[in-house]
């Protein structure tokens, strides 16, 4: 089982003013995931469950509220979550690539992911699923062009015409 946090009761007495007169709902959460635990003795997947949150939200709201109480502990930046990290290329990267087959595409040739993949494979320096590709002409606003089902130049009367004038097979009984 896991040790219970303890929390300093000036925190606490902090929190609960917070809660009292809370303006918004970030504030109210913040002040609740520090209150819960301290008061009630939950732990952090109970107060997730109760604030409606993931249990490592819970963890950011009671640091994010301290830092706001205490000032931040470290002097560096403190850490934004979401974002890009993982990326194999930044986003003027990404349209730097695109711009030499969109050119290609424009001028009426057909552009093939499978030697769009292996082009971005050689920029990159390793192999890429083809997921990466998809998504990457996704996010660029690409789309597949496909042909249409029917010709421009076809005529229905025609059509009709000719399978009046067809042979039928009719089975009958012999």
């Amino acid at each position: 089982m896991s040790r219970h946090r303890r929390i300093d009761p000036a925190l606490v007495s902090k929190a609960q003013t917070v809660v009292a007169q809370a303006r918004d709902m970030r504030e109210l959460r913040a002040a609740q995931a520090v209150l819960l635990p301290a008061v009630a003795g939950t732990t952090l997947e109970q107060t997730a469950k109760v604030l409606g949150v993931g249990r490592a939200t819970v963890a950011r709201l009671q640091v994010a509220f301290r830092q706001r109480e205490h000032g931040p502990r470290s002097p560096e930046k403190s850490r934004s979550w979401g974002g890009r990290r993982r990326a194999l290329l930044t986003q003027a990267e990404e349209k730097g690539f695109l711009a030499s087959w969109e050119e290609r595409a424009k001028a009426g040739e057909l552009v093939v992911l499978s030697s769009l993949r292996t082009a971005l494979a050689e920029q990159v320096g390793h192999g890429v699923a083809p997921s990466v590709l998809y998504r990457l002409v996704a996010r660029n606003g690409w789309r597949k062009v496909a042909p249409d089902t029917r010709h421009p130049k076809t005529d229905g009367v025609a059509q009709q015409e000719w399978k009046k004038k067809r042979f039928r097979k009719c089975w009958q009984p012999s």
